[in-house]
């Protein structure tokens, strides 16, 4: 029954172009996550310099997020994701410039520069998209759907983001530096196209009013609601600590586990597989276990990855490790991402769901610089290896507290 009414979701048109336009999207979002940092790498071995690039990228959800839902609210969602990727497409064309423009004796700061800028504009397209994305969702699916739908779009994105995108990204650097970024720009070509051809119903006439007034309306509601205000600051936590573990890795990786770019690549894929499971056997296990319950699982698991890679040297265990923090992940979005499309109503979801996106995603640029700075102020007391396990260990002890916290105060409905 399960598995029927998941194929009747596929066989949806707008579904369909939704789901195939955020594999394309996702396929890029994939590349671009190891081969921007790895390019970094290339470039310096300077961890607070290639911690820029990270902090770059996500720096947009804290500055951008409140107003880019006002603006989810006021225009037409398709043609802001349309025009998103089309500026995405641009702005890689300019990363692969960059990119087959490289020499060994390049300055690494004014080049780092310049990246992050670009990993900027990238992240700035970025918000917009994923914001508008998630609210046009409910547009199309019905609400007694959202999990599975949810399911289904970030078993996609896992496979595509994770599992195809980075170690197809590590195989391409080794043969080409730029050749990466050239599939970058065809993925958001493509993911534009297939988005244009989507058929949304229309909403309502939205009557506009100052931007301020728009914000203090999703924010009054959110703060009405505070199940949801508390979701998005332990989101706010969680993001925080996975930046920054997920900035060091790559370094971790070289020094570490001694891998080049096709076996970091590889081990991504142990993330994406984590995802794909989640996305497969979350809806299951939220059914069974309930909001609350899939929830209280998921805070549980967070910790565990980050314990394990701050004490071992196995590549095996870090891509256990990396499983069960994606498959943690996974259960955790299934859940709070169909709460919110459940509970926030149509006219207001832009503006609350970038509000929740800058409580939760708006910590990420903090995390990816905390890495950096740990690293760098660790090292000339424990050596470079120690170092590089310090964030890890912080990771551990964040997800821990969140744990015992959300155990204590969350409160959401069986």
């Amino acid at each position: 029954m399960l598995m029927g009414r998941m194929a009747s979701l596929i066989r949806t048109p707008p579904f369909r172009l939704l789901l195939s336009a955020a594999a394309m999207s996702n396929l890029a979002d994939g590349i671009a996550a190891l081969a921007l940092p790895w390019i970094a790498s290339l470039i310096t071995r300077d961890a607070t310099l290639i911690a820029l690039v990270a902090f770059s990228s996500r720096l947009p959800w804290f500055l951008f997020a409140i107003p880019a839902g006002v603006m989810t609210d006021r225009a037409d969602r398709r043609l802001l994701m349309v025009r998103a990727d089309l500026v995405r497409l641009a702005l890689s064309l300019g990363v692969l410039w960059m990119a087959a423009t490289l020499t060994q004796d390049v300055a690494a700061t004014p080049v780092i520069a310049t990246l992050s800028l670009l990993a900027f504009g990238l992240g700035c397209a970025e918000v917009l998209r994923d914001n508008a994305a998630q609210t046009v969702l409910p547009s199309i699916i019905g609400k007694d759907d959202l999990e599975r739908a949810n399911g289904q779009l970030w078993t996609v994105e896992q496979i595509m983001g994770a599992f195809v995108g980075p170690p197809l990204a590590g195989m391409l650097i080794v043969w080409s530096a730029p050749a990466p970024f050239a599939l970058n720009a065809l993925g958001f070509a493509m993911a534009a196209v297939l988005i244009w051809r989507l058929r949304i119903p229309p909403r309502a006439p939205v009557q506009r009013r100052p931007v301020l007034t728009e914000m203090r309306d999703g924010w009054e509601w959110m703060r009405a609601h505070p199940s949801i205000l508390r979701l998005a600051v332990m989101l706010g936590f969680l993001n925080a600590v996975v930046m920054m573990a997920l900035t060091i890795l790559v370094l971790f990786s070289q020094d570490v586990l001694s891998l080049g770019a096709a076996g970091y690549g590889m081990l991504m894929t142990a993330s994406a597989a984590g995802g794909v499971a989640g996305g497969i056997f979350g809806p299951g296990l939220v059914a069974r276990l309930g909001a609350r319950g899939a929830v209280r699982l998921a805070l549980l698991l967070f910790p565990v990855p980050f314990v394990a890679i701050a004490l071992t040297s196995s590549v095996w265990v870090v891509a256990a490790a990396l499983f069960t923090e994606m498959f943690a992940g996974l259960i955790w979005n299934i859940v709070t991402v169909s709460y919110r499309q459940r509970r926030i109503p149509d006219h207001l979801l832009g503006r609350v769901n970038s509000l929740y996106r800058f409580f939760g995603w708006g910590m990420m640029p903090i995390g990816a610089l905390a890495g950096g700075w740990i690293v760098a102020l660790a090292e000339p007391h424990l050596g470079r290896v120690l170092a590089l396990r310090v964030p890890y260990a912080v990771a551990a002890i964040d997800c821990a507290a969140l744990a015992v916290y959300g155990w204590l105060r969350l409160r959401l409905p069986r």
